[in-house]
């Protein structure tokens, strides 16, 4: 075999990402240095792997579409040497994949990943942030090992471990009506417009504490990105509604958002740690999810104010 692992490495990258410069940024490698190995492949192969669209990026043949799926596997199977021998010599050891719930990365992930990587310093983690139908397909297709995220519409399938719960509440900006409010109640946002969180799932999940109620919401905007609807709100958009509890009340462009308490007994959102329930856990899984456990609770959670706290900045009961 006249090609290396590493540039199948890089050839997945450009695969999935349909661009050399996306691959680039995904793998922190040059694009010299990804578009010689997938040159080298295809002459070793003797196929066409892409066709290359000037400024729009890369499309895979068919025979690059097979290719791909076989190099995954190749990779994947390679991957679990470390697993076996992490297993063998009690060490923990090699790259682990983790997806995370869009809305859920930016806060928990950045210090779950460090922690865990200062703590086992011979391990890599590869983090994908997606929305919940992405994250279980990822699961169940072998490509994701370990996922933090709600416990919403889990199939059967799926072993779920349970971190903390955050409680549903609402947003407004500093100078709404309800921001010196210490509770407020879904019927009084009746005339108000709704700025809806647009995931899958995550909408139903909103959308449903008003049909509980007997009335459907006033949807005053739409967005799939988080940091939008904050936005929006600290622009004095309307209010939305969230179970994440950052730990700065200041939107991208330095406006800031008021957190309300939310009257009624709603199903809270409860993190935790899912993975597939067939799956013969790795010692690296195994570690890696204990790591959560100890990491994650009801008393902290990475990048978010507890539970308990209401206020986000002092603390303040």
């Amino acid at each position: 075999m006249r090609f290396t692992l590493r540039q199948l490495e890089y050839f997945v990258a450009a695969g999935e990402t349909g661009s050399i410069t996306l691959a680039s940024e995904r793998i922190n490698i040059s694009q010299p240095s990804i578009s010689t190995a997938i040159s080298h492949i295809e002459k070793e192969l003797g196929v066409q792997l892409f066709v290359r669209h000037h400024a729009l990026g890369l499309s895979l043949t068919p025979a690059g579409r097979s290719l791909l799926r076989e190099a995954k596997n190749v990779l994947n199977q390679a991957e679990q040497l470390y697993s076996v021998a992490s297993d063998v010599d009690g060490q923990v050891r090699g790259q682990i994949t983790v997806g995370c719930l869009v809305t859920l990365a930016p806060m928990v992930m950045p210090e779950l990943a460090h922690s865990f990587t200062t703590a086992f310093p011979d391990t890599q983690i590869r983090h994908i942030e997606l929305n919940q139908e992405q994250l279980l397909e990822g699961l169940r297709c072998a490509e994701i090992d370990v996922v933090i995220t709600y416990d919403l519409q889990l199939p059967s399938g799926i072993a779920f471990t349970p971190l903390a719960q955050l409680p549903v509440h609402v947003v407004v900006s500093e100078n709404h009506r309800f921001a010196s409010r210490s509770a407020v109640s879904l019927t009084e946002l009746i005339d108000e417009p709704l700025l809806l969180l647009d995931l899958p799932l995550s909408r139903e999940y909103f959308l449903a504490l008003f049909m509980g109620e007997g009335f459907e919401p006033r949807i005053g905007g739409r967005s799939a990105y988080q940091d939008v609807i904050r936005t929006m709100v600290a622009n004095g958009y309307g209010y939305t509604l969230a179970n994440v509890r950052p730990r700065s009340d200041t939107a991208l462009d330095g406006r800031k958002v008021v957190r309300v308490k939310l009257v009624g007994e709603y199903r809270p959102m409860v993190i935790g740690v899912a993975t597939l329930a067939q799956l013969t856990k790795s010692r690296l899984i195994e570690t890696f999810q204990a790591h959560c456990q100890a990491l994650i609770s009801e008393d902290y959670i990475p990048g978010m104010v507890a539970p308990g706290v209401d206020h986000p900045v002092s603390g303040k009961k």
